[in-house]
């Protein structure tokens, strides 16, 4: 299934669609954010009371690949384990690449 995805400039932005997103029913364990750099998607998620893409949602194989991957093949593996093609987490990459945050949510 795939996921709802919105590209944002900065953690504000994140911190609101991730708002929305919960007054539209959507619970913490159901909304991701992702950032190019590990520590602030981890900072994001936590205070904008989200998720990150994990175990989970790629697997082991790919958590554990993911340890040897350079960043932005393992940012493309996350975002393709939440439904999305390989195009789509190409171009979402990219805009991670240039500071951006992707905000997803899948039920």
């Amino acid at each position: 299934m795939k996921a709802y995805a919105k590209l944002v400039n900065n953690g504000l932005e994140a911190f609101d669609v991730v708002n929305d997103l919960h007054r539209q029913g959507y619970t913490q364990k159901e909304i991701y954010v992702l950032a190019h750099e590990r520590d602030r998607t981890d900072r994001l998620a936590e205070v904008a009371d989200a998720n990150t893409v994990g175990v989970q949602e790629e697997g082991m194989f790919d958590t554990v690949a993911n340890l040897f991957r350079k960043r932005g093949d393992a940012l493309r593996n996350k975002i393709e384990s939440m439904g999305f093609d390989s195009f789509e987490a190409s171009m979402y990459e990219t805009e991670l690449d240039n500071g951006k945050v992707l905000v997803m949510a899948r039920h």
